[in-house]
This record gives C-alpha cells, sequence and structure tokens, in this order.
C-alpha cells in the first residue's frame, strides 16, 4: 500500500542530506554506467573481429601452392607445385567433411573488358559455382554460376555490381555480352559482397572455360572448400589429410610446409572468438566487480544514516513504532536511492554506447552495443543487492532501544 507520509519523510531527508544522497548514488550509478560501457565495447570489439571475417566463409580451408624447400626421394628442392583439376576432383570425394568445394584460375593479369563503348580493365577469377559459398557471394540480379556452365564451357559471366556500374550505368546487364580479353561472355547475373569495396569489382567465369579459352589447359592456381558444421578438430584432421594427398600425388615431403599452404580458417576463427569470450569473461568480472563496490558504499552509508538517527528511531519506538517499520523504513530509503541511481546510469551508459558508437568508423570496434534484457537483469540485480545493503543497517536500526536511543548523542 502507497504510503504518502512515509514517502515524504524519504525525500525530505534526502533533501536535507544532498551530498550524502549524491555520494550513494553516484557509487551505484557509476557502477552499473561501467558495466554497460564494458559490455557494449565488449560487443564492440566481438563485432569488429566478425566484420573482419565477413567476406569469407568461417568453415573454410583455402589451399594454395608452393615451392618444395627439402629434399624428397631424390628430388631436389625447388621444384614449383601445381595444381590441377585432378587434384581438385581427388581431395571432393576423397575427404570426408567437404562440403562445397571450389578451384581458382587466375587470367595472366588483368583482363580488359568491354561493352559497346565502355572500356575497363578487371580482375577476373574463373571459378565453380561453388565459390559463392567461399566468398560469401549475394546474388542481386540474374544468377551465379552453375554446373551446366562448366560442363559445357559456356562462356557465361558473373559481374560484381560495381563492373556493371561501370559498364552499364543504368542500362540492364543480364544478357547483354561483354568482352573479356578479347572473348565475348554473356551476363548471366550481378552480384553484391559483404567484403570489401574491391570485391564488387570482380567478374566471375566458368574455370572450363577460362582453362579452354585463355590456354589454361588443366591448371588451378588455388583449391578452396567449406567444412560444415565439423568441429575444429575434426577440421585439423581434414587439413593433414589434404596435406598428405598433395604431398603423395606432387611427391613432396609432408614435413615441407613449404610446398603447399593450407590456411584452416576454422582455427583462425575459433581461436578469435576463444580471444572475445575470454575479453567478455573479463568485462563481466570488472562489472560486476564496480557494482558490488557499488552496494558496499550504499551499506556505509546507511549505516551513517542509521547511526545519525538513533535519537530519531528511539523517539519513533518510545511512540509505538513496531521494529518492522523501521526496517521497512530504513529499507525503502535504500532501495529508491539504489534504484533511481541505477536507472540513471543505465540510461547514461546507453547514451554513451549509441552516440560514441556513431562516431567511431574503425573496422576493428564496430556498433558498440548491449543487450537490453541484460542492462535490465543487471539494474534489478543492482537493487536487490541494494536492499540487502540496507538490510543489515536495517536491523540494527530496529533493535535500537528507545531508553539507549534518547540518550544517545
Amino acid at each position: 500500500m502507497f504510503d504518502l507520509d512515509k514517502w515524504q519523510e524519504i525525500l525530505e531527508t534526502i533533501r536535507k542530506n544532498r551530498l550524502r544522497t549524491f555520494l550513494t548514488g553516484f557509487s551505484v550509478a557509476w557502477g552499473i554506467f561501467m558495466l554497460i560501457i564494458l559490455l557494449g565495447s565488449g560487443e564492440g570489439l566481438s563485432h569488429g573481429i566478425e566484420y573482419q571475417f565477413r567476406d569469407d566463409a568461417h568453415n573454410s580451408i583455402w589451399i594454395r601452392p608452393g615451392q618444395t624447400s627439402i629434399p624428397h626421394k631424390g628430388l631436389q628442392p625447388g621444384r614449383q607445385v601445381q595444381f590441377t583439376n585432378e587434384d581438385l576432383h581427388e581431395l571432393q570425394t576423397a575427404v570426408s567433411g567437404v562440403e562445397h568445394i571450389t578451384g581458382r584460375y587466375y587470367l595472366s593479369q588483368t583482363a580488359k573488358v568491354v561493352y559497346h563503348d565502355e572500356t575497363g580493365t578487371f580482375d577476373v577469377r574463373a571459378v565453380h559455382p561453388d565459390h559463392k559459398y567461399l566468398e560469401n557471394t549475394l546474388v542481386s540480379e540474374g544468377r551465379f554460376l552453375n554446373n551446366i556452365d562448366v560442363e559445357h564451357f559456356r562462356k557465361s559471366t558473373a559481374i560484381g555490381k560495381k563492373v556493371k556500374d561501370a559498364l552499364f550505368h543504368d542500362k540492364p546487364a543480364l544478357g547483354e555480352y561483354i568482352s573479356i580479353n578479347g572473348v565475348a561472355f554473356r551476363v548471366v547475373g550481378v552480384f553484391d559482397d559483404l567484403g570489401a569495396e574491391q570485391e564488387k569489382e570482380k567478374i566471375y567465369i566458368p574455370i572450363s572455360t577460362a582453362q579452354r579459352a585463355f590456354n589454361g589447359s588443366n591448371k588451378l592456381h588455388q583449391i578452396m572448400l567449406t567444412t560444415g558444421s565439423l568441429g575444429l578438430a575434426e577440421t585439423d584432421a581434414m587439413t593433414k589429410e589434404i596435406q598428405r594427398r598433395l604431398a603423395q600425388r606432387h611427391d613432396f615431403s609432408m614435413e615441407d610446409r613449404r610446398a603447399v599452404f593450407v590456411n584452416n580458417i576454422n582455427e583462425q576463427f575459433a581461436r578469435i572468438m576463444s580471444l572475445m569470450s575470454a575479453i567478455r569473461g573479463f568485462v563481466w568480472l570488472v562489472g560486476i566487480g564496480t557494482i558490488l563496490a557499488g552496494v558496499v558504499g550504499v551499506s556505509n552509508i546507511m549505516m551513517i544514516v542509521v547511526r545519525e538517527r538513533t535519537k530519531e528511531i528511539g523517539v519513533r519506538k518510545a511512540l509505538g513504532a513496531t521494529p518492522g517499520s523501521i526496517v521497512g523504513l530504513v529499507l525503502q530509503e535504500s532501495v529508491f536511492i539504489t534504484s533511481v541511481a541505477g536507472y540513471i546510469g543505465l540510461v547514461l551508459g546507453v547514451a554513451v554506447l549509441e552516440l560514441g558508437g556513431k562516431q567511431i568508423t574503425a573496422e576493428a570496434f564496430r556498433n558498440p552495443e548491449v543487450d537490453l534484457n541484460i542492462a535490465i537483469w543487471a539494474t534489478m540485480l543492482l537493487i536487490v543487492a541494494g536492499t540487502l545493503a540496507g538490510l543489515v543497517p536495517a536491523i540494527k536500526a530496529a533493535k535500537v532501544r528507545p531508553i539507549e536511543a534518547l540518550r544517545d548523542e
């Protein structure tokens, strides 16, 4: 039941002791404020790391040929390893856990691309259809390359959004033909990309067509694959199996780390996520420590309050006030100060994250934010802790004997 007299008394006490109330509330507000800032900053770092990985599939393995560096079976070091279509086929069929796989074949130089009177130079990648899963390619018009394009050596192409803008401007691109180093290709799709802006300047063509049209024979410059939902231990085993099979096919030692470079993105991503989990744990530890410091401050202040109001409490008890009413009065003041200060800290923390996040443009720190549910629960926890902090002095106040309180100076 709402007791107006009690609230008027609490507000009057707060008004008469403004500095004490401010210091009490500040310690609580600062605790919540710092918790919100720390949690939001942790999320900003996490978002920044995820943004760094946005361009490529997190669950992927990238394989690049190198040059042998140690002798093997009578063969001298310094031999260049050359991937072929057969290498990709073996990895696709013999290595367990492969979800999507693609090869890459690069033209010898940046290609000259012509459409009517428009000319530009762009990076052309010859790939398999599964490549879109490796680069997180988003098709905005038409389609990406498909298996029929590869099987029938079609002269089809998917172009990046910036390529379309440069060559076609506002005109539709689908169904039109562009010349790539003198060979006509039909535009079947336009794509966007979550990665860097230069990824939107790429042109994709079927790898089989590029090998035939640009004297590529059966050569590949790179092989990439995704590993589905496999765990880190399983992808590590896949990495070793890939290394072993390529070593057998190209006659180099398994100990030769420069012959083939197998980059397990799963491992890198897991390492970064583990680091982020540790940072989140540290943030919570520091934030909770700050809140507890504020709660201890509330308890100490309420002890002082009880000490200052000993004579008043004695008068109340002499006039018939029950121990429960004394406890309720002290607790109500404690909860009120804690609740108001906690809410102020919460609002200020969210406001600083919202305004400060818009000013930060670094890719490593993006969109600092805090889960509203977590923020509310943290504030509620603080209110409960504030109640408990005021409980000890409240009980002490209830035990004061009227005669002793009236004698107290």
